[in-house]
């Protein structure tokens, strides 16, 4: 599915339900689609309430910024490689040694410092205005990033009765911020506007993106030693 072929924000939360509804519990595309399905339902509530100054171009950017998550999920699919940055999700989706956590992390990692100032960018072209034109509900967006990725930590990261300052979660979770996230992804945004009519710089720092937003998230999915997908000690076997 292309961004294009994804006009309406309903039609992007069915597709969402449709991905996961195929996806198996602990499977590591599955966590972070669920979650950022939240998100999605989240926006449309808010794209009638009044949160937004401009609702149309948010529903708009919420449908070009899914596109590209749901071209990963059917690039997948179809046995293609996703865009760089996704790879090393879809890559170790099944890892035992990873906590769900870390999946949905490093899903918002490519998501919002790749994904997210590039499809800024489509949008600006779209309409034919600057990015600062949507700067404050940019914000909003964010704060509803924010809000989920709070719920998401509370919901799969162990209680301290099980997790102390010494487990390794802590230490590979404790890498990355959505908050200097959102940042360097505003920044970005601008830096492409900037360059968008020279392509071949733009379309060279684009993949230079990708590429450094893979890594990042391939650090993020780190196995961990001795744990399972939820962080529960694995079954042994004696030999």
């Amino acid at each position: 599915m292309t961004i294009s072929e994804i006009p309406t924000v309903d039609q992007v939360i069915e597709r969402m339900r449709q991905v996961q509804a195929t996806l198996p519990p602990g499977d590591g595309v599955g966590v972070f689609n669920g979650m950022y399905l939240t998100v999605t339902e989240l926006v449309q509530q808010r794209l009638t309430a009044g949160y937004f100054d401009d609702p149309a171009a948010m529903a708009r950017l919420d449908a070009i910024f899914a596109g590209r998550w749901l071209a990963a999920v059917d690039a997948d699919a179809r046995g293609a490689r996703p865009t760089t940055c996704w790879r090393p999700l879809f890559e170790l989706r099944g890892h035992r040694g990873i906590h769900l956590l870390q999946f949905a992390l490093a899903g918002m990692n490519a998501h919002i410092e790749h994904d997210l100032p590039l499809s800024v960018v489509d949008l600006c072209r779209e309409l034919g205005r600057e990015p600062a034109a949507f700067e404050a509900d940019y914000l909003r967006i964010n704060a509803l990033l924010a809000q989920v990725e709070d719920q998401v930590r509370d919901e799969l990261l162990p209680g301290p009765e099980v997790l102390d300052l010494a487990d390794p979660l802590l230490h590979v979770i404790g890498v990355w911020s959505i908050d200097r996230a959102r940042e360097a992804a505003w920044s970005t945004t601008a830096t492409l506007w900037e360059l968008r009519e020279i392509p071949f710089v733009r379309d060279a720092m684009a993949a230079t993106l990708s590429s450094s937003v893979g890594m990042v998230s391939r650090a993020l999915l780190t196995p961990l030693n001795g744990t399972g997908g939820r962080g529960e000690p694995r079954a042994t076997t004696a030999g």
